[in-house]
């Protein structure tokens, strides 16, 4: 998975300025970044982003610099070369292609980056097609293109402002997934208990159908009270979130499924939750209870992505 969302923000802020966008488009061997990654470059030498984890990017920003002023998009290879390995390739041992191209009309279009931004806000992936001899990208698909998925940001909502959500938060940052508590319980849910946290005091179906969860989206319920958890795990169910998952003991996990059975979910839905929740690792206490939720869901992001 492509973390793009940075650079996405920098061609929506970076509006009407000349920009360069570099994308890494095949990897040989021990590449240091995914196919699909970008580089954006302001025409005043700003960057964000990477394409080699540092290896090769003084290189790219120069072929930007000329594509800014005028040069047609372009693919430049980069590996280990004889006598320049260690100033322009890569030590490592692998070998990429990037294809630097304008920002406009000749390369990628503009309003990509808000098509991009406006789906991943209600939960959906774009993907852009690419032809490699013009540098031309467009939204959809083709034979002989490079296509390119823009994901949602990852994102974890938790449903009960709990102790073992003190630990989940940091863990879930930690991966770059983005965590949101989710508990209408006011005394629960305080700044002062989880500072620096996006916090959301509704009913958790109605929080969690106003995300639009998707693909990139975790549900974990862990208050332990019916009334909070069964309608969490219904919204969650009703999209086609990613990964979900239930605190508890298998025996109150037997019971919930019947109770989400009674409101019309059939057993392929049921077979959707992970409960009890997380990787059996014998946790013990919050914190490894949290690490064991955390492995449950990079599994199932994973799963997901295939």
């Amino acid at each position: 998975m492509n973390d793009n969302g940075a650079v996405i923000r920098k061609g929506l802020e970076w509006r009407g300025a000349r920009l360069a966008l570099a994308t890494v488009v095949s990897t040989w061997g021990s590449a240091p970044r995914p196919r699909g990654s970008h580089m954006i470059v302001h025409e005043d030498g700003r960057f964000e982003g990477s394409i080699s984890g540092g290896c090769v990017e003084t290189d790219v920003l120069q072929r930007a610099t000329e594509v800014i002023a005028g040069r047609a998009a372009h693919v430049e290879t980069y590996g280990v070369a004889d006598g320049d390995a260690w100033e322009v390739g890569l030590p490592c041992g692998g070998e990429i292609a990037v294809l630097v191209q304008p920002v406009g009309e000749d390369g990628f279009l503009p309003d990509l980056f808000d098509r991009i931004d406006t789906a991943n806000a209600r939960g959906r992936a774009v993907t852009l097609a690419t032809d490699l001899a013009t540098g031309a990208t467009q939204e959809g698909s083709g034979e002989g293109l490079f296509l390119n998925r823009y994901d949602p940001p990852r994102r974890l909502l938790i449903v009960g402002a709990v102790q073992i959500a003190k630990s989940l938060v940091p863990l879930a940052q930690a991966i770059g997934v983005t965590p949101v508590l989710i508990d209408p319980r006011g005394r629960f849910l305080t700044a002062e208990r989880f500072p620096g946290v996006e916090l959301d005091d509704r009913w958790p179906d109605d929080a969690i159908a106003a995300r639009f969860p998707g693909e990139s989206t975790a549900v974990v319920t862990l208050s332990h009270d019916i009334k909070i958890d069964d309608p969490a795990l219904a919204a969650a169910l009703r999209a086609p979130t990613g990964y979900i998952a239930a605190l508890g003991s298998r025996k109150s996990h037997a019971a919930r499924l019947e109770r989400l059975a009674a409101m019309g979910f059939g057993a392929e839905d049921l077979a959707r939750i992970d409960g009890p929740a997380g990787l059996d690792i014998g946790a013990i206490g919050a914190a490894e209870i949290a690490l064991s939720i955390t492995a449950g869901m990079v599994a199932g992001f994973n799963r997901m992505r295939g």
